[in-house]
C-alpha cells in the first residue's frame, strides 16, 4: 500500500492524512448515500424498516393509528399542518394534497368518481351508472362494483375515492339522478354501505358525497334546503349514518348547499353534532369544490379540509391560528383526523404505485360491467309476450333512433362523467347478436345534438377592428348581468359547456357573459338555432331581441327559427345572465329540411320490419337540472310515429330518471336501460334475445304526470329566494304516492321479468313482544315459470300512526335478491331489530320505538303486496 501511495507523489503519511481529512469531510454524505442505498435494496423487515421507525417512530406498524398520528402530529410545523389541510391546483387529479417529504406523509390524490375513473383520464372502464347499480337491488354485485372503481383508481395513483353519491332522489328533475341509488333512504343505505366495502377493499378510502340534503343543481351553491329535524333523520340522512358506523367509510364530502340558512360546510348540527357527538365519526370532512365559504366559522363547525384550495384553509387559516381566533388544540383536531384516517387505511403503509397515464383496464372490469349493466335493467312492459326475441322470433328487426349509434347515452356529465375506453352501441350488439338468423335495419330518425353543429368561425367576425381571428367575441362577468367592466375577454371559435373549464380564470365565478360577432349564412335559407343555458339568455340579430329565456331551474333547450339570406351580415349577440357555477351554455344551428326526411325514413324501415325497437334518451348532468319530465326533443313524436307504422315497437331508455311516456298504451314493450356504460350494445342484446332474464326493479317511482311529484311547486322545488322549502316531510317517493292515493305509472320496486314467482309460508316470529329483541319475518319463494331467473323480494313495514308521529302507509326495511331455477323454492328469513322499527322523536331528539301493531308486507314491488302480517310492540 505504501508503494502504491508514493507513485502519487507524496509519502504514505501524508497521502493518509488527506485521505482521513477528505473522508471526515464526506461522512455525512456517504452515510446518507448508504441510508438511501439500504432504502431501495433491502426489504422493509430490515436495515431501512428499522431505520425509518427509529427516526419516525410514526411509521411503526404495529401502533394504533391514532397513537402513530399523535407521534407524527407532534412533530408538525404551523405550516406543515396547514398544508395538510387543503388543496391546491394544477394536479392531473380531481383533488391534490402534495406529500411532506421531511415527515414521510404522502400525497393525498384525490379522484372522481361514482361510475369509474373520471375527470377525464382515459384507458378506464366506463361502467354503467350508479342508478343502474342501485336497480339491480343487489349488494353482492354492488360490492364487486366498488371493487372494480377502488382498483382501477388505485392503479392510476389515487388513494381517496370520492363517491359515492348517496342523495335521496328528492324531485325526479335533479341533473345528478343518474350518479345517485333512488328515493329510499333503507335502499341507498344498504347499497352504498356495499359500494363502500368494495371500494375500500382495493387499499383505498371512499368518500361520501354530499353532506346534507343536496337534491338539486339548480343555486346549488346558494339554495337553502329548509328541512325539519325528523325528515332530516328519517329520509336524508340515514345513508350517511349506515356508512359511517357499518361501512367505516373513511371521508365525507360536505355540500354546497346551505341547510336551515347555513352553509353545509360550516353546518355545526351536521358536522359536530350529528356527525361527531352521535354517529362517533372518526374520519375527516372535506368540502367539495368551491363549496367552503369562510374560516373561522368552518373550522370551528368541523370542517378538516378545503377543496381543491387554500382560500380559506391556507394562508387566511394560519393568519386565525396565529391572532387565536382558531386555536392550536382545534387546528390539532383537524389534522389529527386526517393522519389517523390516512394510518387507519394504510395511505403511509401501501401507497398506490399507479400513475394517471397507465392503462388500468382488465377482463375482469369489463366483465362486470356488461353484468351490472344487464342486471340493472327494468323491464316496465311486455305485452303479448314480445320479449325475448328468442321466443317471439321476429325474422326482421328495425332498431332507430340517434342512441342506437349515432350518440349512444352511456354516461351521465359532470364529475361523475367516464372516458369510455370504446362503446358497444345498441345498434352493434343487436345486429352481432343477430347473426343471420333476423335482418336488422337502421333508421336514425330524427336529428341528434350532434345535427346541431357549432357554427363555424369562418361565418363569424368580432365586432371589433383590432382583431383579424375569426370567431366569437366573448366576454365574462363576475356579476349576474353583463354590464360594467368585463373580468375576461376572449375570442373563441364555438360555445363549449363548463365556461371554468374552458381555459377561463379558475379563480373566477362567471355568472354572467356576452358574445357579439357578425354573422354570415353560408346559403339563403331558414336556420333552427338550439340554445341551452343554465341561466336566463337573450338573442339578438341587428339589435333586435329575438328569444328571451328567462332564468329556469335547469339547462333547457331552446329553438329558433331564423331566415338567413347568404351573404349577408348580422349583428349577432347572445347574453347569459344569472347563470349557476360552472356556468354553461351550448349554441348550435341546423340546416333546414332534416327533420322529416329522417322520420320519414324511420317510418319506413318500422313498416317493412316485423319489430320495431326505438332508443330514446335524456341528458343528465351535474349543474344542471333537467327541464322536463318529457323526453328532450321530438323523441315522444318520433316513437308514437314508430308505434303507428309497426304494432310490435318497443322502446328501449336510456335515462338517468324517470321520464313521462305519452306514448305508453302505444307500444307494445319498453325496457329501462339507464346509462348502461361501455358495453351499452352488448347488455341490451342479451336481454333482448333472452339471453339475460331481465331482473332489474325500479330504486325510484315513475310518475304519472309531471304534478304527482313530492315537491311540485315551486316553494318546494326550485325555491323562492334560494329558500327551497323541504315541506313534503317524510312523504318523499313512493311514502308520498301512497300518502296522497296518487296513482304512479311504475311503482317502486317494480319489474318484469320473463318468468313467473310465487310467494307462500310467510311465519313471524314474535307475534308480540314487551322487548326490543329481535322479530323473525319469514316466507318462501317459487319461480312457477319455465326458465331461470331472479326475484327480488321486498319487507316493507307498518308503523303505528298517531297524530303527533305520523306514519307513511309502509316503508322498505329488508329487500333479497334471489336467482331461481324453474320450479325451484327457496326459504327467505328476515330479521327485523330496533332500527327496523324505529321513528326519530324531534322531543327526544332521538329514535324510538313506539308501542303497538306493525304491518308486515312481502312482495315484488311497493304496490304489489302477495303476503301480509303483523306482530306487536306492547
Amino acid at each position: 500500500m505504501a508503494e502504491l501511495l508514493k507513485a502519487f507523489g507524496d509519502s504514505g503519511e501524508m497521502v493518509e492524512w488527506r485521505m482521513r481529512n477528505i473522508f471526515i469531510k464526506i461522512r455525512p454524505v456517504f452515510f446518507l448515500f448508504v441510508v438511501l442505498l439500504s432504502l431501495q435494496c433491502f426489504p422493509r423487515t430490515t436495515f431501512a424498516s428499522s431505520f425509518v421507525e427509529q427516526h419516525h417512530p410514526w411509521m411503526k406498524r404495529a401502533l394504533a393509528a391514532d397513537l402513530r398520528a399523535d407521534l407524527l402530529l407532534a412533530q408538525m410545523t404551523l405550516d406543515e399542518k396547514i398544508a395538510l389541510l387543503h388543496g391546491i391546483d394544477g394536479s392531473a387529479y380531481g383533488g391534490h394534497v402534495p406529500a411532506n417529504p421531511r415527515l414521510g406523509i404522502p400525497a393525498l390524490n384525490l379522484e372522481d368518481g361514482p361510475a369509474g375513473v373520471a375527470d377525464n383520464m382515459t384507458q378506464v372502464t366506463a361502467l354503467a351508472a350508479p342508478i343502474a347499480a342501485a336497480a339491480t337491488w343487489d349488494e353482492a354485485l354492488v360490492t364487486h362494483y366498488g371493487r372494480v372503481i377502488g382498483r382501477e383508481e388505485r392503479a392510476k395513483g389515487a388513494n381517496i375515492v370520492l363517491a359515492p353519491t348517496v342523495n335521496i332522489l328528492r324531485i325526479p328533475q335533479w341533473g345528478r339522478s343518474f350518479e345517485s341509488l333512488g328515493e329510499d333512504p333503507y335502499l341507498t343505505s344498504r347499497l352504498a354501505s356495499a359500494d363502500i366495502r368494495g371500494i375500500q377493499s382495493q387499499g383505498v378510502l371512499a368518500t361520501i358525497k354530499h353532506y346534507a340534503a343536496n337534491n338539486q343543481e339548480y343555486h346549488r351553491g346558494s339554495v337553502s334546503a329548509n328541512v325539519a329535524e325528523r325528515t332530516l333523520h328519517e329520509i336524508y340522512l340515514p345513508a350517511f349514518k349506515a356508512v359511517v358506523q357499518e361501512a367505516g367509510v373513511g371521508a365525507i364530502m360536505c355540500s354546497y348547499n346551505r341547510v336551515n340558512d347555513i352553509h353545509a360546510c360550516e353546518q355545526p348540527y351536521l358536522l359536530d353534532t350529528v356527525l361527531r357527538k352521535q354517529w362517533k365519526f372518526p374520519g375527516f370532512v372535506l368540502s367539495d369544490w368551491g363549496a367552503t365559504h369562510s374560516t373561522v366559522a368552518s373550522a370551528q363547525a368541523g370542517l378538516d379540509m378545503q377543496m381543491p384550495n387554500g382560500t380559506f384553509y391556507g394562508a387566511a387559516l394560519k393568519a386565525a391560528v396565529q391572532s387565536g381566533q382558531v386555536s392550536m388544540a382545534l387546528l390539532d383536531r383537524h389534522v389529527h383526523r386526517i393522519l389517523r384516517t390516512m394510518f387507519a387505511f394504510g395511505l403511509f403503509d401501501h401507497p398506490p404505485s399507479g400513475s394517471p397515464e397507465d392503462d388500468v383496464r382488465s377482463s375482469a372490469d369489463t366483465r362486470l360491467a356488461r353484468e351490472v349493466a344487464e342486471q340493472g335493467a327494468v323491464l316496465l312492459k311486455n305485452d303479448q309476450h314480445l320479449l325475448p326475441f328468442e321466443k317471439s322470433k321476429p325474422h326482421s328487426i328495425a332498431v332507430i333512433g340517434p342512441d342506437a349509434l349515432v350518440e349512444p347515452m352511456i354516461t351521465g356529465g359532470g364529475s361523475a362523467h367516464v372516458n369510455a375506453p370504446y362503446v358497444v352501441t345498441p345498434l352493434q350488439g343487436i345486429t352481432r347478436r343477430a347473426g343471420h338468423k333476423y335482418r336488422v335495419n337502421y333508421a336514425q330518425g330524427l336529428v341528434s345534438s350532434k345535427d346541431f353543429i357549432p357554427i363555424n368561425a369562418q361565418y363569424l367576425t368580432p365586432l371589433t377592428t383590432s382583431s383579424t381571428q375569426n370567431g366569437w367575441r366573448a366576454q365574462f362577468y363576475a356579476g349576474s348581468e353583463p354590464v360594467g367592466k368585463p373580468a375576461q375577454t376572449r375570442i373563441e371559435s364555438a360555445f363549449g359547456r363548463s365556461w371554468h373549464k374552458s381555459g377561463l380564470k379558475p379563480e373566477q365565478q362567471f355568472r354572467s357573459a356576452r358574445w357579439t360577432g357578425l354573422l354570415r349564412a353560408p346559403v339563403t335559407a331558414t336556420y333552427t338555432f338550439a340554445l341551452a343555458s343554465n341561466g336566463g339568455a337573450r338573442l339578438y340579430l341587428n339589435n333586435r331581441l329575438m328569444l328571451n329565456s328567462p332564468p329556469a331551474a335547469n339547462d333547457t333547450t331552446k329553438t329558433l327559427p331564423l331566415h338567413l339570406i347568404a351573404g349577408q351580415q348580422y349583428k349577432f349577440r347572445l347574453e347569459v345572465y344569472q347563470a349557476t357555477d360552472p356556468g354553461s351554455l351550448e349554441l348550435g344551428w341546423r340546416w333546414p329540411g332534416l327533420d322529416e326526411s329522417l322520420l320519414d325514413q324511420a317510418i319506413q324501415v318500422a313498416r317493412t320490419s316485423d319489430v320495431a325497437v326505438v332508443f330514446a334518451n335524456d341528458n343528465e348532468s351535474e349543474s344542471l337540472d333537467r327541464g322536463s319530465l318529457a323526453l328532450p326533443g321530438q323523441q315522444d313524436r318520433l316513437i308514437q310515429a314508430i308505434a303507428q307504422a309497426n304494432p310490435h315497437t318497443l322502446v328501449v331508455l336510456n335515462t338517468g330518471a324517470p321520464v313521462l311516456m305519452p306514448w305508453l298504451k302505444q307500444v307494445q314493450a319498453v325496457m329501462e336501460a339507464w346509462y348502461p356504460g361501455q358495453e351499452d350494445g352488448n347488455a341490451i342484446a342479451a336481454l333482448l334475445f333472452g339471453d339475460v332474464n331481465p331482473a332489474g326493479r325500479l330504486p325510484m317511482t315513475f310518475p304519472m304526470q309531471a304534478s304527482d311529484v313530492p315537491a311540485a311547486s315551486p316553494v318546494q322545488y326550485p325555491g323562492i329566494h334560494d329558500e327551497a322549502e323541504y315541506s313534503e316531510g317524510i312523504y318523499v317517493g313512493y311514502r308520498h304516492y301512497d300518502a296522497r292515493h296518487v296513482a304512479p305509472l311504475f311503482p317502486f320496486g317494480y319489474g318484469l321479468s320473463y318468468t313467473t314467482f310465487a310467494y307462500h309460508g310467510l311465519a313471524i316470529v314474535p307475534h308480540s313482544s314487551t322487548t326490543l329483541g329481535r322479530v323473525a319475518v319469514k316466507l318462501a319463494v317459487t319461480n312457477t315459470g319455465q326458465q331461470a331467473g331472479a326475484e327480488v323480494v321486498q319487507l316493507y313495514l307498518g308503523l303505528p300512526s298517531t297524530v303527533a308521529q305520523p306514519q307513511p302507509l309502509r316503508q322498505l326495511k329488508a329487500f333479497r335478491r334471489l336467482f331461481l331455477q324453474a320450479g325451484q323454492t327457496q326459504e327467505v328469513t328476515f330479521w327485523l331489530d330496533a332500527s327496523s322499527l324505529a321513528t326519530w322523536d324531534t322531543g327526544a331528539h332521538d329514535w324510538i320505538v313506539q308501542a303497538g301493531t306493525y304491518s308486515v308486507m312481502l312482495g315484488s314491488s311497493e304496490r304489489d303486496i302477495h303476503l301480509q302480517g303483523s306482530f306487536q310492540i306492547r
